[in-house]
């Protein structure tokens, strides 16, 4: 287990990076609960890397779900339906993993979806670099239709109850804290334990950052 700053971590991770060499774009997974901090780590890694020369990617699964009326056949606060109706996987490795991986052509697209206004999108299909990095976050990214697409696996990990702390703050304007904490108690957590017991994510991926305390985070690699 190490501990450091924040810097220390991503100087971490981006050397972890840089140690990929590929015949492709490097595939980097940032999985992990939702409001673990995902987003903001794989925001600041991808700004690391940019400094580095590095091309970069960055895309999430929240662009790659399902349109509203198929994400809810169970009911929208069902765990099982967050896990198994949520994500458009198919789309996903055929128009940005595949392409970027062994023998595509890096001819990609990072969305397919706004989940907000609940629309399709089909935004221009770029190429990018051979030497390009993908940095990808989201939930389930080590699931089996997903794993053996990533050249790298990041987890972050926080106490669960932890995450619905972080959900009331980031979401309590939008939506009442019932709400906010019934989606997280009966949809959310309850998913990530279903992902947990079905995966062993952590058992697959090449570092674990202990994100509990995001400006003085701890990161472990885990025996394989």
């Amino acid at each position: 287990m190490e501990h450091g700053t924040r810097d220390e971590l991503l100087d971490h991770l981006a050397e972890a990076v840089g140690s990929v060499a590929l015949g492709h774009p490097t595939r980097v997974a940032v999985d992990g609960p939702p409001a673990a901090g995902k987003t903001t780590l794989a925001d600041e890694l991808a700004v690391v890397l940019r400094d580095r020369g590095r091309d970069v990617i960055r895309a999430t699964i929240d662009d790659f779900v399902f349109p509203r009326a198929r994400r809810y056949p169970r009911g929208e606060y069902s765990a099982e339906g967050c896990y198994f109706d949520a994500h458009d996987h198919d789309a996903l490795t055929r128009v940005l993993l595949d392409p970027l991986g062994p023998g595509g052509d890096r001819r990609f697209q990072p969305t397919v979806y706004d989940h907000i206004a609940d629309t399709v999108l089909s935004p221009p299909v770029t190429t990018t670099p051979v030497n390009a990095v993908l940095v990808f976050d989201g939930v389930f990214l080590m699931r089996p239709e997903l794993i053996d697409r990533w050249d790298l696996r990041i987890f972050v990990s926080t106490a669960l109850d932890r995450t619905v702390d972080r959900a009331m703050i980031r979401e309590g304007r939008m939506s009442s804290r019932a709400d906010v904490e019934r989606r997280w108690r009966e949809r959310y957590i309850p998913s990530q334990q279903l992902y947990f017991a079905a995966v062993r994510p952590t058992d697959h991926v090449d570092v674990v950052v202990h994100n509990d305390e995001p400006r003085l985070p701890t990161w472990e690699t885990p025996a394989c």
